[in-house]
């Protein structure tokens, strides 16, 4: 990679003694170079391109910047608004020098939107302080528009001690002291030392010349003072003063003598190159600077460092090696060249500010070698660069290393334009460019950065060109024929001897230096830097500051490590190196950077149309161009003023003191970054501080009077302060925005790497400041940005909306200055023009005599060079003056004056070879400026019109006051006046429309409907406010009062007329209804009266008299009409009221009438509301009510009568129901009788009658016996406890189960099938005759006992192979191993089926049936049952054939299993049939050891609900009742009580019913379809095929249920106990044999499953208690107590006296209950609490549930069932 050197200096080789270049110099540029150049590898060197100081390649073609790309910046990685690396805001408490804050302040939202209005509203207070910062709302907050690959930018470089007036002052002077000697033969090597310490010789003679020179402190005897000011305090010796004078005297005094004799002869030639004298502007106007300085790195090579170094030399010696910064790696090698000047401190070289500078105003030599440094060789691979460490910086100035004069950016800008390469900017003298050229591209792309300070005009000395400046005199411009030349070490410019001022008679032999570079001639500016990114400054940013900072700060004793750097160190340390003599920083700054160019940071219109803030009027694109912005009127764009500069610092990098141009006002936003300080000084405080300027730098000023112009100078707040000068700070943090305010100088700097965006506006009180600034340019010849007097006209005519008077009001002001002063320049050129000859002119006349001066009248718009004066730099627009013979063109106040030719005064004043344009002519500029007056004046001519309408003395006429409000309303300003106005006319006009409701006869006002009349009459309830107003609106008075106002108020107008006769009329009125009311009239006559009265729209005492007879008149004739009208209650209430309100007496006919019928009615309404809500409704007196308000007309609400009528129709229409259900239900057809379910249905309408009618409580018995035979066929079903309505559901289920299982057309016979899941896929040649085609049910596959298709988890059956739903086995898929062997429960008796209800048996299902007939209603369960019958009576006949055991063979066996099969699915029982096959398959092939028992009942095999004694038991965790809280034991009691109660009685009912000889079986038998679990294994699966059907395992084995035990597992689990389970000790089945039979059938045993513990304590079976423990005996005396016989059992077992001290604790907590006092009622009563024990609550509740069913189908039923399967399963 190229380095490009931050000095235009080679030094040697490298090595201790080079100096170093910026660790990040150019990397932009190196990357390019990189690229364009390859290395060569022969000799291990690299082969390098030559580069100049700035970076560039002469003899290469630049990269456009445009093509270039970088890595991105990462905007992650700087503080940014609302990102977490954003700044905190935090108020400064302890600022540098006590500046004061300046103003923040923080918009809210609302004030946010207008950035004018919102500068207006802080102006007041803002401007005080010359500078603000405004803090935007949190919610904006604009991205970041640049691509930050492309952005390239070139910086400048800025020596911070150079900047500071003083400082500067200084270095330059003790430079050119010591060039001074050095050519007088005295070296000045070093400065002298008195006391042991360096004198300032400086200071010396700034302290000397306040004191009135050296002659007077000589007399005076000022030298010690002098002394003490120079800081040699303390013990001052005897000798100080005479070292003083000395030093004065030998090093001062001379160079003072020799400044008085060649000083006047450089001004001199001075004045000469700038066509002018000095006074008050040496300078043109220099292409402008910008108003931020730009900064660039640390740099070795300045003439600035060789003082700074050589005076630190003298100050602290030699430095030592370590105190050098490190050598940059890959830095060129820096050559020797020969010392040019200044004075060697301890063999070090010192070279002043201005040596490294050419003049601008100078001819620069075109040798190359003036701007381009030799090449230099790298030998070697470039090295990586290291951290720049900056301390104090090496002087690099030795006995063999010679200082090279710089080229500063002004002689670089000298070199393109005299070499024909910069012609166009020749004349730029702004910052701002004038205005962007569209064919001129800057050599930075969108900015002038390289063009810095350009030539100033000059008057140039014809010669001839030749190829070096040294060889011809400055002067005379001959060479060395008129004598010999000197050349000039520091400037290479040649003088002859005789033309030097004082004259040189010989050549010099040694280094000479002309007379202006040891007088000076004041030229500065900044270098131009590097090329780079956005993230390569960054980098060279943050490598800067850490270096600079790492071993400054003090370290932290808490963390042990340097102390964080904070902004007030920043701001200390910059403003000690702006000072300092001894220290000299280089920093870099990317100033003043186009974004027309570059590219905005904000979003624009152009490139980002669909973001919002590209038209935000905070957008700096858009701010200066807003409509209240004076700068719209700018015909073109001018950057950095209208278009916005953006600005990219590092920290220490700087804007000098500066305001703006035209004394704008700016804006400056920064994006992100570190922090910006800013410093401001107040408008009012300008003067105080330019003189405070020049007082500090005297020197600065004489040769530079514009330099505040230049944004090169500095002076600290300190020294500002002790001149009274205000100045305040503030500190700019990403997103934030900073307003100055115009005239306000501002300065400041950066604490790091930011990017900052800035732009002018103009509100509209600018202007004044703006023609200042104008003014001020033109003072001092400085060219403008733009031409205020166009901005001016622009306004006046090229407004495309129109001219407003809000900028006619600022315009008028302005453009009658420049009106007045226009005219009087014009008129004072004529003056002179015609001075000398009394020529009729073309100025003046229209005569044909000819003029010499050419004379042109034209708007034509001209390139701005055209217009620009030669002289003052300003824009002649309105009138200028051009010489024909040089093309220059000076504006109309130095016209003829300056000279522009050779031509004398005179001559350019007759105009001979002259032309004068005029772009308006007189007339047109009085019309323009009289148009814009005329605006400007229109609301004082306004205010005219209105004091003159006063004045004119009467009363003004209405209509010219409403004239004059409507044009001042249709005046858009603020009118001082117009509100008074306005109200007056307001005030006219309500009087007006007041009387035009008196006035005017409208249609709505009279009022012809009577009924419209008197509502708005009697309008008084809830509306009595509007009622009173309307009522004083039409008072009579009213009309009168208008009159009197009418003159109070003071105007004329035609409806105070109209009023007036109006008021006579109604008096005339007045007088003839008097005369009416007297002797009486009809009703036509009043009403004609009454109309008459109204069209007068007043309220009249006669008008009211009249009003109220004829509605008194009226009302009686509607009361008459009435009385045959059946009305209802409100009717009969309005009249009556209408009545009252009219005053018709009582004794009235119609009102007694109407008062008598109202009272009947109110009568019959209470009566009939009190029958209404009667318990028992009364009907026959309900009906008698009905029929009185027929007979007598009551007046009667029509709610209540229709709430009788409605009772009535209710119990008319429910008696005649309930009759027509009970005479059906006596028809012999039963199929006639009426259906259950429209008996429900009538039963659930005679809940809402209060009374039932007559039948109904047969009707309910009737229901009642049907719904016991419903419940008797729930009992069939299993399901007692459940709803009636399940009956129906479950008898749905029960058929489509049975239609599949007793299918016999589909589903015959058949070997084992395999699953279509599970069989293998067949070949079309061997497919089977079944196969599974869903839409044939002959071809569908069944498996299981229910007869479906497969479905879910499928187990096979390894003796039959059949295969079944695991959901019908209920075995969960999780329980069931691939290799486990499972028989089925057909083939295993043992093998349980669960089932979720009873299966009834064929026979009880038919004699159930055989009950409908019976029936008194058709039940909805007949149809079903029918069906059921009649499809298990076709099954029974079709497999009757089998069941001959006659005829069965071993060879049926699996015909047998089939039939079994289906049985064993179907829902009803078919008890032969299935012990039949179950026993022939035992015979055939057994495999349980014992043969099946007979089966008689199916019951269901599901866990039957805990009783709330279990429940209770459950909650509390305990299984003995005694183990309850107290405050449960009570309750528990009851229930154990009710429990005990239920089964004594359910005994005695099976006692009293029980026939001898039913019970067949043992004590021991069970229900023979019960299966059990085996200890510790399982029934179902197995590994192998053991005897009996077990698991070997003991993976799903549960331990023994025990015997006695109440409850049972859940239906649906396979794997855990449950109460058919029979292979428990208690359970096993046994099988009685008959007596001597050896056969091997079983013999049939019937269970005896209703068997109580009561009834086998009869027995004489102790059933597990241990009776001889006091808790059995307690327990069995409990139980026997309860029956007479089982009182009798227990004296037998326990004695006779068993009764008298048996009792227990328990037996005393209960009260004896005579058990033998108990009828058959209650027995009953205890058998339905048995059967309902775990349900009351639903019991209770039955019917009310049977009646608020819905409808339940198989479906949904089947749906319930196989939920409560899944949560069995778990």
């Amino acid at each position: 990679m190229v380095s490009t050197p931050s000095a235009g200096h080679s030094g040697g080789a490298g090595g201790a003694n080079s100096a170093n270049a910026s660790s990040r110099a150019s990397p932009a540029v190196g990357s390019v170079n990189a690229a364009n150049h390859t290395s060569s590898a022969t000799n291990g060197a690299k082969a390098r391109t030559q580069v100049n100081s700035n970076g560039y390649h002469p003899t290469n073609p630049q990269v456009p910047l445009s093509s270039m790309r970088s890595a991105p910046l990462d905007l992650t990685s700087v503080e940014r608004r609302g990102q977490a690396t954003a700044s905190r805001e935090a108020p400064k408490w302890n600022r540098p020098y006590g500046l004061e804050e300046a103003p923040t302040y923080r918009p809210t939202e609302e004030e946010w939107k207008d950035p004018f209005e919102y500068v207006r509203k802080i102006t007041p207070q803002a401007r005080e302080y010359g500078i603000c910062k405004i803090i935007p709302p949190d919610s904006w907050n604009p991205d970041f528009a640049i691509d930050t690959e492309k952005f390239h930018f070139r910086t400048r470089k800025q020596e911070l001690n150079s900047v500071e007036g003083s400082t500067r002052a200084n270095l330059s002077y003790l430079d050119a002291l010591a060039k001074f000697h050095r050519q007088q033969g005295t070296n000045l090597n070093r400065l002298p030392y008195v006391d042991k310490k360096p004198l300032d010789l400086y200071r010396l003679k700034k302290a000397v010349e306040s004191r009135g020179g050296f002659e007077k402190v000589c007399k005076t005897k000022k030298w010690a003072e002098i002394g003490r000011d120079l800081g040699y305090s303390g013990k001052i010796m005897s000798s100080l003063s005479t070292s003083l004078k000395n030093s004065y005297d030998r090093w001062l005094t001379p160079y003072e003598n020799y400044l008085r004799q060649a000083k006047p002869g450089v001004y001199q030639q001075l004045e000469y190159e700038y066509g002018g004298p000095l006074t008050p502007s040496p300078a043109p106007s220099p292409l402008k600077r910008s108003t931020v300085n730009t900064p660039s790195s640390l740099r070795a090579e300045s003439p600035a460092r060789h003082a700074s170094d050589a005076l630190q030399l003298s100050l602290n010696g030699p430095k030592q090696e370590n105190d050098r910064d490190s050598i940059m790696a890959d830095a060129p090698p820096i050559t020797s060249q020969p010392t040019s000047g200044g004075f060697t401190a301890i063999n070090s070289g010192f070279t002043a500010v201005n040596s490294g500078f050419t003049s601008v105003n100078r001819p620069t030599p075109t040798d190359p070698k003036g701007f381009t440094p030799p090449p230099s060789k790298l030998h070697g691979s470039p090295l990586t660069s290291s951290k720049n460490t900056p301390d104090f910086r090496p002087s690099a100035l030795g006995p063999s290393t010679a200082l090279k004069r710089q080229l500063s950016s002004d002689s670089l800008d000298s070199a393109r334009k005299d070499n024909g390469t910069d012609k166009d900017d020749s004349e730029n003298g702004s910052r701002r460019s004038k205005r962007l050229k569209k064919e001129t591209v800057p050599t930075v792309a969108g900015s002038h950065m390289s063009l810095f300070r350009p030539s100033a005009p000059r008057l140039p000395v014809p010669r001839a060109e030749e190829p070096s400046p040294s060889e011809k005199c400055e002067v005379c411009g001959k060479g060395d024929e008129a004598g010999f030349i000197a050349v000039c070490e520091s400037c290479d410019h040649g003088y002859h001897g005789t033309c030097l001022d004082p004259v040189i008679k010989q050549k010099p032999d040694a280094e000479w230096n002309c007379h202006r570079c040891l007088v000076g001639d004041g030229q500065f500016g900044f270098e131009e830097g590097g090329l780079y990114s956005l993230k390569q400054f960054q980098e060279k940013a943050a490598d800067f500051k850490q270096g600079y900072f790492e071993h400054r700060m003090p370290r932290d004793p808490l963390f042990q490590c340097s102390r964080p750097v904070t902004e007030e160190d920043v701001e200390r340390e910059f403003w000690r190196l702006v000072t300092s003599t001894e220290e000299t920083v280089e920093v870099e700054y990317g100033a003043d950077i186009h974004c027309t160019t570059h590219g905005s940071g904000f979003p624009t219109a152009e490139r980002n149309p669909c973001d919002p803030y590209s038209t935000d009027p905070w957008n700096l694109n858009v701010m200066p161009l807003h409509p209240e912005s004076l700068f719209r009127h700018i015909k073109s764009d001018i950057s950095g003023m209208t278009v916005p500069w953006v600005y990219v610092g590092m920290i220490f990098s700087t804007f000098c003191w500066h305001n703006e141009d035209h004394f704008a006002y700016s804006v400056n936003y920064q994006h992100f970054g570190a922090t910006k300080t800013w410093y401001g000084i107040p408008a009012d405080d300008t003067d105080k501080f330019e003189n405070a300027m020049r007082e500090a730098v005297p020197e600065l000023f004489e040769t530079q009077p514009d330099l505040l112009f230049q944004l090169v100078t500095l002076l600290t707040p300190e020294q500002l302060k002790k001149a009274g000068v205000r100045v305040c700070a503030l500190d700019q943090r990403a997103g934030q925005l900073v307003i100055t305010f115009p005239q306000a100088y501002h300065a400041g700097f950066n604490h790091g790497f930011n990017f900052n965006e800035a732009v002018n506006f103009a509100p509209s009180d600018w202007e004044p400041h703006g023609l200042a600034g104008v003014e001020r340019l033109q003072q001092f010849r400085r060219q403008p940005c733009f031409s205020h007097d166009e901005l001016l006209w622009t306004a006046a005519e090229g407004t495309s909306t129109g001219l407003t008077i809000q900028t006619a009001k600022w315009l008028a002001p302005a453009l009658e200055k420049i009106h007045k002063r226009e005219l009087e320049q014009r008129q004072e050129f004529i003056t002179k023009h015609r001075e000398d000859s009394h020529h009729p002119c073309a100025l003046t006349s229209e005569s044909d005599e000819p003029c010499f001066l050419h004379f042109e009248v034209s708007d034509a718009d001209v390139p701005e060079e055209e217009y620009q004066c030669a002289y003052c730099k300003c824009y002649a627009y309105l009138s200028r003056f051009k010489c024909l013979k040089s093309g220059k063109v000076l504006c109309i106040q130095h016209a003829g004056h300056q000279a522009c030719c050779d031509l004398p005064e005179l001559e350019r004043f007759t105009g001979d070879q002259h032309k004068l344009y005029y772009r308006k002519t007189n007339d047109q500029l009085n019309e323009t400026y009289r148009k814009v007056a005329d605006k400007a004046n229109q609301p004082e001519a306004w205010e005219e019109k209105y004091e003159k309408l006063l004045d004119e003395g009467g009363k003004p006429a209405l209509k010219s006051l409403r004239n004059l409000l409507s044009e001042g309303e249709r005046i858009p300003y603020d009118l001082p006046s117009l509100p008074t106005l306005r109200e007056f006319v307001e005030r006219c006009n309500e009087w007006v429309e007041e009387a035009t409701n008196y006035t005017v006869r409208k249609q709505q006002n009279r009022r012809k409907n009577d009924k419209v009349w008197q509502s708005g009459m009697r309008k008084s309830i809830g509306n009595s406010s509007q009622d009173q107003r309307e009522r004083e609106l039409r008072r009579v008075e009213n009309i009168y009062r208008l009159i009197d106002d009418a003159e109070r108020i003071g105007f004329d107008c035609p409806e105070i007329q109209q009023l007036q006769e109006r008021a006579n009329a109604i008096r005339a009125f007045q007088k003839n209804a008097e005369q009416y009311l007297e002797r009486g009239c009809g009703q036509e006559s009043i009403e004609e009266l009454i109309e008459e009265g109204r069209a007068f729209n007043v309220d009249m005492p006669e008008l009211d008299k009249l009003s109220e007879i004829l509605e008194q008149t009226k009302w009686n004739a509607k009361a008459k009409s009435n009385r045959s009208i059946f009305l209802t209650q409100k009717e009969v209430r309005e009249l009556l009221e209408e009545g009252h309100r009219l005053e018709i007496p009582l004794y009235n006919d119609n009102m007694r009438f109407f008062g008598d019928k109202y009272q009947a009615g109110l009568q019959w309404e209470t009566k009939a509301k009190e029958l209404i809500n009667a318990e028992v409704v009364h009907y026959p007196q309900l009906e008698a009510l009905s029929n009185q308000v027929q007979v007598n007309a009551l007046p009667v609400t029509a709610e209540t009568l229709a709430a009788v009528d409605q009772i009535l129709h209710k119990q008319r229409e429910a008696h005649r129901q309930i009759i027509d259900l009970t005479e059906r239900s006596k028809e012999l057809d039963y199929t006639k009788r009426p259906k259950y379910t429209e008996v429900v249905d009538i039963m659930k309408k005679l809940e809402d009658l209060n009374s039932k009618p007559t039948g109904t409580l047969d009707l309910e018995k009737e229901q009642r016996r049907h719904e016991d035979w419903m419940r008797k066929g729930k009992k069939l079903f299993g399901k007692t406890n459940a709803p009636l309505h399940i009956l129906k559901s479950h008898m749905d289920y029960v058929l489509e189960r049975n239609l599949a299982c007793f299918d016999i057309r589909n589903d015959t016979p058949r070997l084992p099938a395999e699953p279509a899941s599970r069989a293998a896929s067949e070949d079309g040649e061997n497919k089977g005759p079944r196969g599974w085609d869903p839409n044939d049910p002959a071809l569908v596959e069944v498996f299981c006992i229910c007869r479906r298709i497969e479905a879910g988890m499928m187990i096979e059956c390894e003796l039959c192979h059949e295969w079944y739903h695991g959901k019908c086995l209920k075995i969960a898929r999780g329980k069931v191993k691939e290799d486990d062997k499972y028989t089925c429960p057909i083939c295993d008796w043992r093998v349980k089926i669960p089932r979720d209800a009873a299966r009834p048996k064929l026979e009880d299902l038919i004699a159930w049936q055989e009950e409908v007939p019976n029936l008194p209603f058709q039940p909805e369960e007949e149809e079903v049952l029918k069906k059921i019958i009649d499809n298990a009576q076709k099954f029974r006949n079709h497999i009757q054939a089998f069941c001959n055991p006659v005829l069965t063979t071993a060879s049926e066996v699996d015909t047998q299993r089939f039939y079994l099969r289906k049985i064993e699915g179907a829902e009803i029982l078919l008890s032969y049939e299935t012990n039949f096959f179950r026993q022939e398959l035992h015979k055939w092939s057994p495999v349980a050891p014992e043969p099946p028992p007979v089966l008689e009942v199916s019951k269901s095999t599901r866990k039957p609900r805990p009783t709330k004694l279990q429940k209770m038991l459950a909650q509390y965790g305990v299984d003995d009742p005694e183990d309850l809280p107290e405050s449960m034991k009570s309750k528990a009691n009851s229930l154990k009580r009710k429990a005990l109660n239920a089964e004594a009685a359910a005994a005695a009912a099976a006692a009293t019913t029980a026939q001898p000889g039913s019970n067949i079986a043992g004590p021991n038998a069970t229900s023979p379809s019960a299966n059990s679990f085996g200890s510790g294994n399982h029934p179902f699966f197995r590994n192998s095929q053991p005897s009996t059907p077990a698991l070997t395992g003991t993976s799903h084995a549960h331990p023994p249920q025990r015997s006695n035990s109440a409850s049972s597992s859940r239906p649906g689990s396979s794997l855990r106990p449950d109460p058919m389970d029979m292979n428990t000790p208690s359970l096993h089945p046994d099988f009685f044999m008959s007596a001597g039979s050896n056969g091997p059938g079983p013999r049939l045993a019937a269970p005896d499953s209703s068997s109580t513990l009561e009834e086998r304590l009869m027995r004489g079976q102790d059933d597990g208690l241990s009776l001889q423990t006091d808790v059995g005996k307690a327990k069995a005396l409990e139980i026997l107590r309860l029956t007479e016989t089982g009182r009798k059992r227990a004296e037998e077992i326990f004695g006779p006296d068993v009764w008298n001290h048996g009792h227990d604790d328990a037996f005393a907590r209960r009260s004896s209950i005579d058990q033998s006092q108990q009828d058959d009622k209650d027995v009953d009563k205890m058998f339905l609490d048995l059967t309902n024990a775990d349900d009351d609550d639903d019991a209770k509740k039955e019917r009310q549930r049977e009646r608020d069913r819905m409808s339940v189908t198989a479906d949904s039923f089947e749906a319930e069932r196989n939920t409560m399967d899944m949560e069995d399963s778990d």
